[in-house]
């Protein structure tokens, strides 16, 4: 699926969602690193690659004209469908490409997707001091379910429990 450009200074370049691939992966590590996301790495995305169509994994491509005719990696979301929920593990953008869209497509295409799976509502933990992803997620549905306390580490943070429904 491809998505106009949302004002991402990319040259002439739109943003297209596509399922991840093992090609991918170095990219997607080195935007967890910058996003400053929990540690999962290459091992971990590559082994939620070989769960099949319950994994939901995507990332956000820049295509079209670049100065350096090259592909940006934009961003990624990963997530699984299990049973009629999703539970969303990660979304980052590229800092640079932040507040144009990106996460937005990303994340409603993993919720159409989830949709099309059975999964009627989806389910994702967040830094409590995350204001940005709050503001993200709470545009696209999410609401404040609950609060798990020392949730993350490093620093240790509490998470807050974000859920929305999901329909067709």
């Amino acid at each position: 699926m491809v998505y106009p450009n949302h004002g991402v200074n990319l040259g002439e370049s739109r943003i297209a969602i596509n399922r991840m691939s093992e090609h991918d992966l170095l990219e997607v590590v080195e935007i967890e690193q910058i996003c400053g996301l929990s540690h999962w790495g290459w091992d971990a995305y590559h082994a939620e690659l070989g769960q099949g169509n319950s994994a939901i994994m995507l990332v956000a491509n820049s295509v079209g004209r670049r100065p350096d005719h090259g592909r940006l990696l934009a961003g990624f979301i990963v997530a699984r469908a299990i049973v009629d929920e999703l539970h969303v593990n990660n979304v980052a953008v590229r800092p640079e490409l932040q507040r144009h869209g990106i996460g937005t497509a990303l994340l409603n295409e993993a919720l159409s997707r989830a949709a099309d799976l059975g999964a009627v509502s989806a389910w994702l933990e967040v830094r409590a001091g995350n204001t940005t992803a709050q503001t993200l997620y709470e545009r696209c549905g999410f609401r404040v379910a609950g609060r798990r306390r020392d949730y993350y580490h490093q620093p240790v943070e509490d998470a807050l429990v974000m859920t929305r429904p999901i329909g067709k």
